[in-house]
């Protein structure tokens, strides 16, 4: 990625990235006052299984939706980890278009692979879009070192994004973890390679 886009260390949060993530919170409290509700309209439903559940928006809307509080609590603390960096040098509008875009890659590819596999339950989650960020991260500052949650131990962020994309890959082609959406997050971080490809932000 070219590097003289990123130039920033602001340690403050930026407006995209709080707004971000009020809404997650605000769409989380809601789910919890009103259980199932929201996940029958806004979780991303397979076409196939429940045509009359399926509607396009929902390859957005999912993304704000969360099954649990450690659910949320991971993805809002790689949203944060991640993108307070990117949203500066990308800006608020770029860097929210390549959140969002990465969220509906993600529910594409889930899309397919619920359609291939039969599968009949909703995906939601904001996994997608944090696992574009990730990606869009080891670009950035390859060899910036970070600390792994689990265990914690330091690594740069090259190859973190690579550690992140195999094990996703053998989760997903080995159903070791079939209640998480492995190829969606996959699907993310492809959709936002291709995108950063575009906007002409990786070299290779």
């Amino acid at each position: 990625m070219n590097r003289n886009i990123y130039n920033s260390n602001s340690s403050n949060i930026p407006d995209v990235i709080f707004v971000l993530l009020i809404v997650n919170a605000l769409v989380f409290a809601l789910q919890t006052l009103i259980p199932g509700v929201l996940e029958r309209y806004l979780a991303l439903w397979p076409i196939d299984t429940y045509r009359d559940y399926f509607s396009v928006w929902q390859l957005f809307s999912y993304g704000f939706l969360h099954g649990d509080f450690y659910h949320i609590l991971f993805n809002m603390f790689m949203l944060w980890m991640f993108g307070k960096e990117l949203a500066v040098i990308m800006g608020a509008q770029r860097f929210l278009f390549y959140y969002l875009t990465c969220v509906m890659g993600a529910g594409i590819i889930q899309l397919i692979i619920a359609g291939t596999q039969g599968l009949f339950y909703p995906t939601l989650g904001a996994s997608g879009g944090v696992f574009g960020l990730l990606l869009a991260f080891g670009l950035a500052f390859p060899n910036r070192m970070v600390m792994l949650m689990f265990p914690p131990i330091p690594m740069k962020a090259k190859y973190l994004v690579i550690l992140a994309g195999v094990m996703e890959l053998y989760f997903g082609v080995s159903g070791t973890s079939p209640d998480i959406a492995n190829f969606a997050h996959l699907g993310g971080m492809l959709f936002g390679f291709l995108l950063l490809k575009y906007w002409g932000a990786v070299k290779f």
